[in-house]
């Protein structure tokens, strides 16, 4: 059936605010150009959305002419205020944007092992109203947050896991009581890594991957045909407990010992750094193992015990990364988390080739391209997501 013409309408202020936030400010004229639209449509469309507050004239194109078509339509850029947070076991960074992304104010604080539940989740809820005041927001439209751990499905929350401060789950209850207005969303950080390095990383033109989080703990994020993949119970990508060889024995459902983890995993990183000779000194929070990479990759085309410890770690982490290919078949990994950044090309390379040799199926291993920022640069952008969702969403009636 025919879409009524309420419906119409809505689906094409839809569009246009779409084209307005890819493209920038557009004028009359570009606009039905690139919508298809009549010039009538198009007018009735401008009209329409600058009412509802969503647009603005932006200014004024460089045509010689002037006239209805010289104005620059652009999307209200503080119609919504964001926040994003990345919430590590050592403490939590927040920034604070507007609608359309640009990052107005920036901060983080250290929170250390010892600091108790209640004071922790002050602290960083303390954080995040001071990012907003800098940032001149009066309230925040939505905050996304990314966290280690599993997303329960149901309710959108973090579940109680074994080794992750109980901080983090009592933060998204805090930050809405303090922002009652503000839609509060949990991803897990993994997960929103990869979200950021398809939209502006390394997976740019990629629809299928992998990534591949190497840090402190181990995990993985699925991209399938655009799609980041959850699983039922919020847990794909959990590979820190497949077992492989090398390990004294057999992860269990509540310990990830004897899985992926143990000879991936940071600890398991500094280990091997240490039976090769390589040493390092972390820069600021980083873990132990990042600093031990990155000093290996520096040191490797003169150092033989360097070159040594990376071919040893690209043999670990290519076992992982051979299981999903195995499964999967993405076509492309992406080595992320504070080891997989430190390895940067050197470690990619290395299991490139590895994964060339074990597997029948190519492969592209990339490092990641976002650095330190990929888990805040994720929680923005479902952030913008959301808010734009519902903004742009006129009403039918």
């Amino acid at each position: 059936m025919p879409a009524s013409p309420s419906t119409a309408r809505a689906i094409n202020d839809r569009f246009a605010l779409r084209l307005l936030q890819r493209e920038g400010p557009l004028t009359a004229g570009q606009l039905k150009q690139l919508t298809g639209l009549s010039r009538p449509t198009v007018a009735d469309l401008v009209e329409r959305l600058i009412a509802s507050g969503l647009i603005e004239v932006a200014g004024e194109s460089g045509e010689q002419r002037r006239g209805p078509n010289a104005k620059l339509y652009g999307i209200v850029a503080d119609r919504a205020h964001l926040a994003a947070l990345d919430v590590r076991t050592e403490g939590v960074a927040v920034l604070v944007s507007d609608l359309l992304g640009r990052v107005l104010a920036e901060a983080s604080v250290p929170i250390g092992d010892d600091t108790g539940t209640g004071p922790a989740v002050e602290q960083a809820v303390s954080l995040v109203e001071r990012a907003a005041k800098e940032a001149g927001a009066d309230r925040l439209h939505t905050v996304g947050i990314g966290a280690p751990g599993l997303i329960d499905p149901a309710s959108g929350e973090l579940r109680d896991s074994t080794g992750l401060p109980a901080w983090h789950r009592r933060l998204m209850a805090a930050l809405q009581e303090k922002f009652p207005e503000a839609r509060v969303g949990v991803e897990n950080e993994t997960n929103l890594a990869a979200l950021a390095e398809q939209r502006d990383g390394a997976a740019r033109d990629r629809e299928t991957f992998v990534l591949l989080w190497l840090g402190l703990g181990i995990g993985a994020a699925v991209v399938l045909d655009g799609t980041l993949r959850r699983g039922v119970s919020g847990g794909a990508g959990e590979i820190g407990f497949m077992p492989v060889p090398g390990t004294a024995g057999l992860p269990s459902a509540t310990d990830c010992d004897g899985g992926f983890h143990s000879v991936a995993g940071a600890a398991a990183v500094s280990a091997l750094a240490e039976e090769h000779g390589v040493t390092a000194v972390p820069e600021g929070p980083e873990p132990r193992a990042a600093a031990l990479v990155r000093e290996a990759v520096r040191r490797s085309a003169t150092a033989r015990e360097a070159a040594r410890f990376l071919d040893a770690l690209a043999d670990r982490v290519a076992l992982g990364a051979a299981a999903v290919v195995s499964v999967l078949d993405p076509g492309c990994v992406v080595l992320a988390g504070e080891v997989g950044r430190a390895g940067a090309d050197a470690l990619a390379a290395r299991v490139q080739h590895r994964l060339d040799r074990m597997s029948p199926l190519a492969t592209e291993v990339r490092a990641s391209t976002l650095g330190g920022g990929a888990v805040l640069r994720g929680a923005l952008l479902t952030a913008r997501d959301r808010a734009q969702d519902e903004l742009f969403s006129p009403s039918e009636a």
